[in-house]
């Protein structure tokens, strides 16, 4: 009977431990964080990555921590002057394959890229110059098939409403007194000079040509023009659209001429888009007219500057991986990331494949404290990662790696045991008058000791018991 009643005591006792004194731990360990440090890592000029703690639930014993990175760069507009040389010959009122004026489209194109080129940019100023022939068939042919509809300015309002103001009615195209007035309005300041040029016809006139349209007096004043300006540290864009049949014989108009087609022609002046005669050379047809004004308007503003291939991986130290929960809060808004942590290195990695001018990437993960924690990070600094690894390639096409190992920082506290008093006339080795509570290492101790103390009395029993029997 003794015996029974010895390990039932004991079978109790030992269940009250396990059940009480290793979750007692979890229950009144406090949990702070001594430090919130941001981790910046600075990429391009002005872009950066960051890792910090966002929120805390201490009652819960959880924080969550945010990685983003954002690309702020900024995208460096034109300084200096503009010229735009518009065609304003009858052709321009033509019906295109869109079902709309060419002159619409043009022209709307060109006040797009006057808005475009002059928002919150104040070092940039643009002028408009329009060109065909003179009305006055006696001007034909001179510097006057030219005229200004707007001198620099850095106005919208002013340069977009002179654009609407113009009409479309030279009969013929003198392109060469279209650049050549057009440079007469540039400054002798020292900065940089672009004419852009948007025209739907083969120049057929020169100034003081040969009065053959479309003749090689007309194709070599022309080029020769191009190739001067060009020459001269001004940027020369040209786009032209509207030849409705390239394969045409032009030089009919020129009887003293070889044929020439009107694609011949567009050659022998302009070049080719691959090789042209001056600057950039744009040849299209009608429906490619706004994005070719969009794509001039990209050639003049700096190199995008998106970043590309960004790999960011997140370490963590062991006591974060044996001692608390990771979960996601929020997923990645761009790319992807590992869906748990890898436990070969420690780590989480995030994968960008392009981040443009604007654009922020995040994402946001927690960490719980486990209820059956080790006993001995209590009282201890426990840093919230290791380090964080970048690699990106930037904007110039080079690869770039970066690192940093701060972090915020969290810290396990247990309350003071009480300690119970004794008779100062009977010194004593102070005891604490509960067990402690800490985590599984100490439970495991406590069950051991416990164990032991109850084997040793309940030895004694049975001894006493066999002693009274005899």
């Amino acid at each position: 009977m003794n015996k029974k009643l010895t390990f039932a005591l004991f079978f109790i006792f030992i269940t009250f431990l396990i059940t009480n004194i290793s979750f007692a731990s979890y229950s009144t360990v406090t949990m702070s964080v001594v430090e919130e440090p941001v981790c910046t890592i600075n990429i391009g000029e002005n872009s950066k990555f960051e890792k910090k703690l966002v929120s805390k639930d201490l009652t819960n014993k959880e924080v969550t921590l945010q990685l983003k990175v954002t690309n702020e760069e900024i995208s460096e507009k034109p300084t200096g002057e503009i010229v735009l040389v518009l065609d304003n010959s009858e052709s321009m009122n033509h019906n295109t394959s869109t079902s709309e004026i060419r002159k619409k489209l043009v022209y709307n194109s060109a006040k797009t890229l006057i808005t475009n080129l002059l928002k919150d940019n104040t070092q940039l100023k643009i002028g408009v110059v329009k060109f065909s022939t003179n009305t006055d068939s006696s001007k034909i042919g001179t510097l006057e098939d030219a005229n200004l509809v707007s001198p620099l300015s850095n106005s919208v309002a002013t340069l977009t409403s002179a654009i609407d103001n113009i009409q479309a009615n030279g009969d013929m195209t003198d392109l060469e007194a279209g650049l050549e007035f057009g440079k007469t309005q540039f400054t002798s300041e020292n900065n940089s000079k672009y004419l852009i040029v948007l025209t739907d016809g083969v120049p057929n006139v020169a100034i003081n040509y040969d009065k053959f349209p479309y003749s090689d007096d007309v194709i070599s004043k022309t080029k020769s023009k191009l190739q001067q300006l060009g020459n001269s540290n001004i940027n020369i864009i040209t786009m032209l659209t509207g030849i409705e049949n390239e394969d045409a014989n032009a030089s009919r108009f020129a009887p003293n001429e070889a044929d020439k087609t009107y694609k011949q022609i567009i050659t022998e002046i302009f070049g080719t888009t691959q090789n042209p005669t001056a600057g950039q050379f744009y040849y299209i047809t009608d429906d490619k007219i706004q994005g070719t004004v969009e794509t001039i308007y990209n050639s003049l503003v700096s190199t995008d500057k998106t970043f590309k291939n960004l790999k960011i991986v997140d370490y963590f130290p062991k006591e974060i991986i044996d001692n608390f929960d990771f979960a996601y809060v929020s997923k990645a808004n761009i790319g992807n990331i590992s869906a748990s942590i890898d436990k070969t290195n420690n780590s989480i990695t995030w994968n960008i494949p392009e981040l443009a001018v604007g654009q922020t990437a995040t994402v946001q993960y927690k960490l719980r404290l486990k209820e059956n924690f080790d006993s001995s990070i209590v009282d201890k600094i426990i840093n919230t990662n290791e380090k964080v690894d970048i690699t990106y390639t930037d904007y110039d096409g080079s690869t770039i790696d970066k690192t940093s190992n701060v972090t915020p920082k969290l810290k396990l506290v247990e309350p003071p045991t009480p300690v119970t008093p004794t008779p100062p006339t009977t010194p004593k080795k102070e005891v604490p008058s509960i067990l402690p509570k800490a985590g599984l290492t100490t439970t495991i101790a406590l069950i051991f000791i416990s164990l032991t103390f109850v084997l040793f009395f309940a030895g004694k029993i049975l001894m006493i018991s066999k002693k009274i029997k005899k």
